[in-house]
C-alpha cells in the first residue's frame, strides 16, 4: 500500500507584498505564454479578497496575447457585481485593465436566487473553457480555507472529493457569510500549475501548522488541498 503523501509546497518567501505581486505576476505570465504557445488559448483561475489586488495589478500589465486568455474565478460570494463583496468586480477593477482587458471572463455568479439554481448553468459554461485550467493563483483565511473550501461547510467532504465528478459546487458555512459557489477538488488539482498567494505572519502560522499536520484524513481545508497535489504548490509569502 502506497503512504500517504504529507502536505507540499514550495515556499517563495518575500520581504514586502508589492515585490511578491511582481514576482507572482511574472510567473503566472510566464505559464500563460507557455500555454498559449503550446495550444493558442490559455486559463486562469484567481481567487478574491483584498490580498491579491497588488498581484492582479501587476498581472494586468504583463505582455502577453490576453486576447488568448480566458479568466475565471476560484470561487464567488452570491452577490451581484454591484455589491462590494462580489468578486467578479474585485477582478474587473483590479485585472481586467490595460492590456488584460482583451482577457475574456467568464464569472460564475448569475443573477439567480441561489447557486444551487445555477448549478447546470455553470456546469454547461465551464464546459465551454479549455479545460484542464492552466494556472490557478489560491489564497488562504486565517481558519484555513481556501478556495470556499470551509471548515463545517455544508457540502464540503463533496467539494474535496478527488474523484467527484462535479465541476462547482455550491457551499454555506458560518464564516462565508453569504452562499458561495466554488470549483472542486478535482479542477484544482487538475489544473497545469497552482500557486498560493499568502501574506502576514498569521497566515504563514496557520500555513506552517497545516503542514506539520497528520497525514490521517481531515485537518483544514488547506492541509486536505496540499496532501493531494501530485506536485508541491508554488507558495508566494511575504510579511
Amino acid at each position: 500500500m502506497t503512504p500517504e503523501r504529507g502536505p507540499r509546497i514550495n515556499l517563495h518567501p518575500f520581504p514586502d507584498p508589492g515585490s511578491l505581486a511582481q514576482a507572482l505576476a511574472q510567473a503566472v505570465a510566464d505559464d500563460l505564454r507557455d500555454a498559449i504557445h503550446v495550444r493558442n488559448a490559455a486559463t486562469l483561475a484567481v481567487s478574491g479578497g483584498n490580498t491579491p489586488k497588488r498581484f492582479m495589478q501587476a498581472l494586468s500589465q504583463q505582455a502577453l496575447d490576453w486576447s488568448r486568455v480566458t479568466v475565471t474565478l476560484v470561487d464567488e460570494r452570491w452577490v451581484p457585481e454591484t455589491s462590494a463583496r462580489s468578486n467578479a468586480a474585485l477582478l474587473r477593477g483590479h485585472l481586467l485593465q490595460g492590456p488584460a482587458s482583451a482577457a475574456a471572463f467568464l464569472p460564475l455568479y448569475r443573477d439567480l436566487p441561489n447557486p444551487e439554481v445555477a448549478l447546470p448553468d455553470l456546469e454547461r459554461d465551464l464546459l465551454t473553457l479549455p479545460l484542464p485550467l492552466d494556472v490557478v493563483v489560491l489564497g488562504m483565511g486565517d481558519d484555513g480555507h481556501t478556495a470556499s473550501f470551509f471548515p463545517g461547510g455544508d457540502r464540503l467532504a463533496e467539494a474535496l472529493d478527488p474523484a467527484g465528478i462535479a465541476r462547482v459546487l455550491p457551499m454555506r458555512a458560518a464564516a462565508a457569510g453569504e452562499p458561495r459557489i466554488t470549483l472542486t477538488l478535482p479542477v484544482l488539482l487538475a489544473a497545469g500549475r497552482r500557486y498560493l498567494h499568502i501574506e502576514g505572519q498569521g497566515k504563514r502560522e496557520v500555513l506552517d501548522h497545516a503542514l506539520a499536520s497528520s497525514q490521517a484524513t481531515g485537518g483544514a481545508p488547506i492541509a486536505q488541498l496540499l496532501r493531494q497535489v501530485l506536485a508541491p504548490v508554488e507558495t508566494y509569502w511575504s510579511a
